[in-house]
């Protein structure tokens, strides 16, 4: 399992995936060699499952961001509207949900001209039976998936 120091290696990664194992090495007081076999560990284990990189969607042109529920007729429907969308660049994630809407879908796009394409092309997939859009005025926090410290056990 996890402990606190690869709690704090995976936290200097999540702000910086390039982060040096000697930088990090100093910040958290441990020698690089033994860094460098944490991370290691972490990929094995697939707590790091990969680098990412966050970009700023407004400097590549996409001043839109939108958020899309999605109600599919029967699950049956699932695989096809997942493969469907997985060759639309607009949009950015995809998660299943509970709730009113089985899919929330996370868009970025050029413009409400362009939103509206992209909702036409979502209500004409096969099984697509509503939807509901939400245009995101501002971004307030945005991480790419939260990192909490492991739980004390009791004892």
């Amino acid at each position: 399992g996890m402990d606190n120091i690869d709690y704090k290696i995976l936290k200097i990664l999540q702000k910086n995936a390039r982060e040096t194992a000697s930088n990090i090495s100093k910040e958290i007081h441990l020698s690089v060699s033994a860094v460098i076999e944490r991370i290691r560990k972490l990929e094995e284990s697939r707590i790091i499952r990969e680098y990412t990189i966050i970009v700023d969607e407004k400097k590549t042109g996409n001043d839109m961001i939108a958020l899309m529920e999605v109600s599919l007729e029967h699950p049956r429907y699932f695989d096809h509207f997942a493969e469907a969308i997985s060759d639309m660049d607009t949009i950015v994630s995809c998660y299943y949900q509970t709730g009113d809407f089985d899919l929330l879908l996370k868009i970025a796009c050029r413009s409400s001209d362009e939103l509206e394409q992209i909702h036409r092309e979502i209500m004409s997939l096969e099984g697509v039976s509503d939807t509901r859009t939400h245009v995101v005025l501002k971004s307030v926090k945005n991480i790419y998936s939260a990192i909490r410290k492991p739980e004390k056990k009791e004892g």
